[in-house]
């Protein structure tokens, strides 16, 4: 039989010159499903496996026969791909219609002295200018987020030539020994060799949210279901409590969740952020499809000569392209890389762009107190019997405990063998050997390793929360001797744990029970009538920054709540030192009995939740997400589905790997000084961006007015066609300075959600101001400065004298246009009084000042289709007038905007 499944074995295993992806898989599946059966020596004889694991050569040898452990993350697109997702936009496909309809129009159905192409040039030259400028932004972009994401990296320990290493999980190779621990995630399909109590969660495979136990033992009737085999582990998985060591079987792309994942590649959930962009723009163009067909009939109907429709046609596409925000995906693309950038300079790491919005918008964070508010540096203060006095004793049984477990070591675990090395009992190991382990779980909140003696006595020594070890004991050692562990003596007891929570401490109990003889296997049963014999007391004291950091997030919108499993005593204690209100504590005993409307309630008006299971944190930050946006900050594997949960996932780098792979944000400091610093940047990101959405949506919706108005009452044309797409393309250029603009201190204490429908109240408020001033300028122009300049109205001139007439009203509200626009951009950019109270930054006062003296230059020096237009000083002094007194208006529109409304932006 051994010889078949090994022959069966080999042809999974074989070489094909050119095997299909296809074939791969299927391949690697029989290997999984013949592996699973498999003894432990067939396995190590058809890896060519020895006790010391791989060496090179056959690593090596392993990634050419069967590829290396990278799945498919999002692949990039190719180049010409790029190119045509940054030509192709809703607003650039507006501009090839237009410059089609217009080469038709102006070139291939003109005759050859009506020739024009103008409007085709600089439509396409708009189109280039944007689509380059998104094109190197967006690669920017990518190559910030790719950086930034090598920065985090997930390992896992593995056997190579005898030697255990913490290796990147992209390094293993089929026939890799690893070794598993709570919460490591599943580097591979794996095959396992050895368990103690392992519970493995396959949610993120196939949706189920309990844990599955994992057994050694070869199921040789494997189920028709691979993922339902006893002794497989797949990547995706990962591990809830209890230990392992696995052989590597598949890789990579072939794995069950490579698969899945080659499936799922490219797709993206929308953002609050994406979607709002995505409204805005879809927003823009129905104004455009609005106004366009307006200008068009308007024009056509009321304005006479044998090329009227003609004409009417050109301006309403030179109006529709005027109209198009064709920079906005650059601008958005561009704010969000610097943001990135700017965040990582703080020590925060974003891993998906877009998630920049909820981190800035985060209005409430949940976090554990271990390592955020405290320093992360726990000393074992105590060890003492149960009577309160230091007992050596009681400090050796700790150190087994700590040292021969082979989980994941915590804080408290590295600090007993710190001490015990301090008190030199390290040569304690020597006399004893571990038996076996019942490892941690957050269930249980304790963990137990059997250690047996030269004589061959055997006790299984138990340490946890002081709640659960009172559980599984039923004697204690109280004044020399072994009593039952009463109703008065277990309040003894309780009244020490106490006073030493009360102080700041974190107590561990401690317990052990004898046999005479070893077993082979020890299980949770066996952890029952158990003696108390002492308590362990941990410090862990609070950051000197952490009560400055919580106060500075309160003044920036964001209100801090303590989530943890540990006693509430403690939890109590260090919220006091470090400013949390600790009056209301919410337990995780008192969570079970509620429902979510009222835990929803009980969770807003309460900062402190302690002795919480994973699921009750996540329970939380569910109810808490109905009203707020809500980050959660953790790095544990009891933090993995919370922070999935939250709106803005955070963890740290040295977190174990589900709660990094699980989060948006890493941080390379498990600090809340920096979380606050990159929420900060967070907000400028979010600023910058809408300054441009609402300052162009309402310039368009304005300019609207104005066109409308003009084609009215007007017998030509308020602006030529060219005029109007230079017009739009300087403003554009004008601003691309605003992902480098200051955002104000006091905008920036505010946490703001994304909210589609303030940027139409925007439009409608001051869409409208810059028309008052539009046609203030057109009647200035048509019954005062032109008359003026040409003695006499444009009914009364002659043919010729009227085309001056008409090319000088087009200078002159080209350049009151030009200079209105852009002026207004530093009025509206910030809630306060302008240069007076919030200067623009260098680069947005640099391009907005050049695009005023290029339009200005443009109409005066260069010209357009008449040439260029001598203005008269007195038409300077009125511009003078009207930028002060547009000013003034959008000033009093702002105040009152800011009282209707609360914020401008």
């Amino acid at each position: 039989m051994h010889k078949t499944r090994n022959l069966q074995f080999a042809k999974a295993c074989g070489m094909k010159p050119h095997r299909s992806e296809i074939e791969e898989a299927v391949q690697a599946k029989e290997r999984l499903r013949i592996a699973a059966g498999m003894a432990e020596k067939e396995l190590f004889l058809q890896y060519g496996l020895t006790a010391g694991g791989l060496d090179e050569a056959r690593v090596r040898q392993s990634r050419g026969q069967y590829g290396g452990n990278s799945i498919a993350r999002k692949k990039r697109d190719s180049l010409g791909k790029r190119l045509l997702k940054s030509f192709v936009t809703p607003f650039t496909i507006v501009l090839f219609v237009l410059a089609g309809i217009s080469l038709f129009t102006d070139i291939l159905l003109a005759s050859p002295q009506n020739r024009s192409y103008t409007t085709v040039g600089m439509v396409v030259t708009m189109v280039l200018i944007s689509g380059l400028m998104t094109f190197v932004q967006e690669a920017r972009s990518e190559q910030s987020a790719e950086k930034l994401n090598a920065l985090v990296r997930n390992s896992i320990s593995v056997l190579r030539e005898g030697q255990r290493r913490e290796l990147p999980m992209n390094e293993l190779v089929a026939g890799d020994i690893v070794y598993l621990a709570s919460g490591d995630m599943i580097p591979a399909d794996l095959r396992l060799i050895r368990t103690k109590d392992l519970f493995i969660s396959q949610s993120a495979l196939t949706g189920e949210s309990n844990p599955v136990e994992k057994f050694a033992e070869p199921d040789s009737l494997a189920p028709a279901v691979l993922i339902e085999c006893r002794d497989l582990t797949f990547m995706g998985s990962n591990v809830v409590s209890g230990s392992a060591e696995g052989v590597v079987i598949v890789t990579g792309r072939n794995t069950m969740f490579g698969a899945l994942a080659e499936k799922l590649t490219g797709k993206k959930q929308a953002t609050s952020f994406d979607e709002g962009i995505s409204k805005v723009s879809w927003l823009l163009i129905r104004f455009i499809l609005i106004m366009a067909p307006s200008v068009f009939l308007i024009n056509g109907l009321f304005k006479s000569g044998p090329d009227r429709w003609l004409n009417a046609l050109l301006f309403a596409l030179s109006v529709a392209v005027g109209l198009t925000p064709e920079m906005l995906p650059m601008i958005v693309s561009a704010n969000l890389a610097k943001g990135a950038v700017a965040m990582s300079r703080k020590k925060v790491i974003i891993k998906n762009l877009s998630s920049i919005q909820n981190f800035g918008a985060m209005d409430m964070l949940c976090t554990d107190k271990t390592g955020t508010l405290t320093e992360d540096r726990v000393a074992l203060e105590f060890h003492c019997n149960t009577e309160g006095r230091e007992d050596l004793r009681i400090l050796k049984h700790a150190f087994l405990n700590s040292y021969f477990q082979t989980g994941l070591k915590n804080l408290m675990d590295l600090a007993i063998i710190r001490h015990a090395d301090e008190d030199a009992l390290k040569p304690l190991c020597e006399d004893y050997r571990k038996v076996d382990e019942i490892p941690f779980d957050f269930s249980r909140r304790r963990m137990s390793v059997a250690v047996a003696d030269c004589s061959g006595k055997c006790q299984l020594i138990t340490k946890g929360a002081i709640e659960e070890m009172l559980s599984v004991c039923s004697f204690a050692e109280y004044h020399g001797c072994v009593q039952p562990l009463n109703a008065e003596l277990r309040a003894v007891v309780l009244d020490k744990v106490n006073d030493f929570n009360k102080r700041g401490f974190r107590v561990l109990g401690i317990a052990h029970k004898n046999y005479g003889q070893a077993k082979s296997v020890y299980t949770v049963e066996d952890e029952k009538d158990m003696v108390l014999i002492g308590y362990l007391a941990f410090l862990d004291p609070p950051k000197a920054s952490s009560r400055e950091a919580i106060a500075k997030l309160q003044d920036y919108g964001v209100y801090v709540k303590i989530l943890t499993g540990d006693n509430d005593a403690v939890t109590r204690y260090i919220c006091s030192q470090v400013g949390i209100d600790a009056a209301q504590t919410l337990l995780g005993p008192e969570i079970e009995g509620m429902n979510d409307e009222e835990l929803g309630r009980k969770a807003e008006q309460t900062s402190v939740f302690a002795k919480l299971t994973p699921d009750q944190k996540t329970r939380i930050v569910s109810v808490l997400r109905k009203r707020h946006v809500v980050g959660f900050m953790g790095d544990g594997i009891n933090d993995a589905a919370a922070m999935k949960a939250a709106d803005a996932g955070i963890s740290v780098d040295t977190a174990v790997d589900i709660a990094k792979e699980s989060a948006d944000i890493i941080l390379t400091e498990k600090d809340l000084n920096v979380l606050g610093d990159g929420i900060i940047e967070g907000r400028k990101t979010y600023a910058n961006t809408i300054k441009y959405v609402k300052m162009t949506s309402s310039s368009n919706f304005g300019n609207m007015f104005s066109i409308l108005a003009a084609c009215i009452f007007l017998p030509f044309l308020p602006m030529l066609p060219i005029q109007l797409l230079i017009l739009n393309m300087i403003y554009d250029i004008s601003c691309l300075a605003l992902p480098f603009d200051n955002v104000d201190a006091d905008y920036l204490k505010t946490p703001r959600r994304w909210d589609a429908s303030s940027i139409e109240k925007f439009m409608l408020w001051f869409g409208p101001a810059s028309s008052v001033f539009d046609i203030t300028t057109y009647l200035v122009m048509f019954f005062l400065i032109c008359p003026q300049m040409f003695g006499g109205a444009y009914s009364a001139l002659s043919p010729a004298r009227q085309l001056q007439f008409a090319a000088l009203f087009q200078a002159g509200w080209f350049i009151e246009s030009q200079w209105t626009q852009t002026l207004v951009i530093h009025t509206l950019r910030t809630e306060k009084t302008p240069v007076l109270q919030s200067m623009a930054s260098l680069p947005v006062c640099v391009l907005s000042g050049l695009g005023i003296l290029a339009s200005t230059l443009l109409a005066c020096v260069i010209g357009f289709g008449a040439g260029p237009q001598p203005l008269t000083v007195f038409y300077f002094i009125y511009l003078l007038a009207v930028v002060i007194l547009y000013s003034l208006l959008v000033s009093i529109v702002k105040k009152r905007f800011l009282q209707k409304y609360g914020s401008l932006l």
